[in-house]
């Protein structure tokens, strides 16, 4: 009789640890959840990161505050600027005179003077002319490609305001984007695009931490290629009949970065 009572109770044991597990390990995700982890430290670093906030409960010391009051980022050391800076872009940036002397590629790193309102949108308009890269068959296709991935989507890939967000098979974007081809775009200094990217407009918001200090203007260079198509014009690494502000390269071969402030 003992017997079968330790076999009931120990299929009842077994049941409930079933049941358990079930509850525990079928967890799915959703919302604020990722749902069950069967190894968190696949999935959850157990080393401390620079400037990379990463608690979990699970395998990382202490409470949310301690840790963020440890790894939380923090500003530079005063009068140091970071590794590829690259300030005004003088002539030969990239090139190098000395053997030992190492490369590197301007990053998006650079000073900008001008405030996110309305008087530091106007001077930038009226301040930033000249695009310090020339205009190459390179840099063209690197903005074509960059266009597409964080303009088009809104702007069209044509740049007329018609993008993927706002097709008429039930898009969702609120309110027309601009138009980047039309006549009023056409004539804007460099310094009005470049001032949207790097502090946002309306309700396009700023794309400086994604597009490094050459990629904003080679995106530049390819907006005013879809004007020059818009407009009959001509705009390559050989002539430019849309402007007179923004200079092809001609028959250089080198890197536009070499090019930059020539």
């Amino acid at each position: 009789m003992l017997s079968k009572m330790n076999r009931v109770k120990q299929h009842i044991y077994t049941i409930a640890f079933v049941a358990m597990l079930a509850v525990t390990s079928c967890q799915q995700p959703g919302g604020n959840s990722t749902g069950s982890e069967f190894m968190p430290d696949m999935a959850h670093s157990i080393a401390y990161e620079a400037n990379y906030y990463n608690y979990y409960y699970n395998n990382t010391w202490g409470s949310k505050d301690e840790y963020y009051a440890f790894v939380q980022p923090r500003l530079p050391v005063a009068g140091t600027i970071p590794r590829g800076f690259a300030g005004e872009m003088p002539s030969g940036y990239a090139e190098s005179d000395q053997s030992n002397s190492i490369v590197i590629p301007p990053n998006g790193s650079v000073p900008y003077y001008y405030d996110n309102d309305d008087a530091g949108r106007e001077k930038a308009i009226a301040e930033i002319i000249d695009n310090p890269f020339p205009i190459t068959t390179e840099g063209l296709r690197r903005g074509k490609e960059l266009y597409d991935i964080f303009c088009g989507i809104c702007h069209g890939e044509k740049g007329d305001g018609v993008g993927y967000l706002v097709r008429e098979d039930g898009g969702v974007y609120p309110v027309q984007p601009a138009i980047l081809t039309n006549e009023d775009f056409t004539a804007a200094s460099n310094g009005r695009i470049y001032h949207s990217i790097m502090h946002g407009i309306n309700l396009m918001g700023p794309y400086k931490d994604k597009l490094s200090y050459e990629e904003r203007w080679q995106v530049i260079h390819y907006i005013r290629s879809l004007q020059a198509v818009a407009n009959d014009k001509i705009y390559d690494q050989y002539t430019n009949t849309l402007n007179t502000v923004d200079k092809p390269a001609g028959d250089a071969t080198t890197d536009a970065i070499s090019q930059a402030g020539n």
